[in-house]
């Protein structure tokens, strides 16, 4: 029996080769058994490495400043449900591919527009990084220890999290807009504008008066004893995470330290010596042998684990997390959905793989790339 299809069977998603976040919206939108065709732009490296988050796309390479090949292009767009691109405001106007342009051409279509600052703004035309587009929210100084500088993961915060996943969000909303309006629209999903939707629980927070801004006595910034990172003897590191009462009670009676009261575990002032107690009972012992005593306990514990310790990890691997392909891991389709299963992994495509079999889908000439007649 055939694995039943994808929840977005049926959608077809016109993706501009870019970096980072665009490719990876893409990739999730393949996931869930959409029809995502990659338009990449040449020259075409002819042995670049396939890319995993090209994996269940189409791609055909066009150069879109030729008159054949933006024929095929428009072909494609007059197809699609949806449009995503991720390169600086301006370029997709230049190019003859502007959000006028093509709603023209595709009344219903869905504009999927991701960048850093947005398409308006004073830094609009600015260059920019992950880095400098949360910085900008706040949430980067959410980040800095007592006493320490700030630090992000890589590319997750904004590219990830602040950026494509909310470019995802939009368009759902604005394809099932279309669905019952036949209108598209615009979807202008700025990184900043996402990172600072993520950060409504802190500023809610702070306006209730329980988000002091003094790290040394927020529990989320690395100032609670029992909200940490601490080193084992090996030079490895856990973690806690027992906000709650009961937890914070479990962790206290599984590091020995069963006569601290619990009720004062918002006691700031008790704080630095609790935490510098726990720091020297955590370096007793290696980051295993913490592990088989907390692990899988209400102590909400977890160790610091490498990305290779992560595909090997019991937890990942009972849910299957990480699909191997090729002898390399990367991550599974997530979420899971019960009725309509995500597509299995596989390999990214070559750029123009698929450019022969898109052309004749299109009705189209392989030879010099001109629609037929319809």
């Amino acid at each position: 029996m055939l694995p039943p299809p994808g929840a977005l069977e049926g959608l077809t998603v016109i993706e501009f080769a870019g970096i980072g976040p665009g490719p990876f919206a893409g990739m999730m939108l393949a996931d869930q058994g959409a029809d995502v065709i990659v338009i990449e732009r040449p020259p075409v490296q002819p042995d670049a490495p396939r890319n995993p988050m090209n994996r269940g796309k189409r791609s055909i390479v066009l150069d879109l400043k030729a008159p054949a090949d933006r024929r095929i292009a428009w072909r494609l767009l007059e197809r699609a449900d949806a449009l995503v691109e991720g390169y600086r405001p301006g370029v997709m106007e230049r190019l003859g591919f502007s959000p006028a342009a093509v709603a023209a051409r595709n009344p219903r279509l869905v504009y999927g527009r991701i960048t850093g600052w947005g398409q308006s703004g004073p830094l609009a035309a600015a260059a920019g990084h992950d880095l400098n587009y949360v910085a900008l929210t706040g949430v980067t100084h959410l980040a800095a220890p007592p006493g320490s500088p700030p630090t992000l993961p890589a590319t997750l915060i904004g590219d990830m999290g602040g950026g494509a996943m909310f470019l995802l969000y939009g368009l759902m909303c604005a394809m099932y807009s279309a669905q019952r309006t036949g209108r598209g629209q615009v979807v202008d999903a700025a990184m900043t504008d996402g990172v600072i939707a993520l950060s409504a629980l802190t500023h809610a927070l702070r306006a209730q008066g329980q988000w002091p801004d003094d790290p040394a006595r927020n529990q989320f910034l690395h100032g609670a004893p029992y909200f940490n990172v601490y080193e084992c003897a090996d030079g490895r590191y856990i973690t806690f995470g027992a906000l709650e009462r009961p937890f914070y009670g479990e962790m206290l009676a599984r590091l020995g330290l069963a006569h601290v009261d619990p009720e004062r575990q918002h006691d700031t002032a008790q704080w630095p010596a609790l935490k510098a107690r726990i720091a020297a009972i955590v370096k007793s012992k290696s980051q295993r042998e913490w592990c088989a005593l907390l692990e899988g306990t209400d102590a909400c514990f977890a160790p610091v684990l490498t990305p290779a310790e992560a595909v090997a990890h019991p937890h990942h691997v009972a849910r299957g997390a990480f699909a191997h392909v090729d002898g390399h891991a990367q991550a599974a389709p997530a979420p899971r959905l019960s009725a309509s299963p995500a597509r299995t992994p596989g390999a990214g495509t070559w750029p123009g793989e698929h450019a022969a079999q898109i052309r004749a889908w299109l009705g189209c000439s392989t030879e010099d790339n001109t629609a037929k007649p319809q």
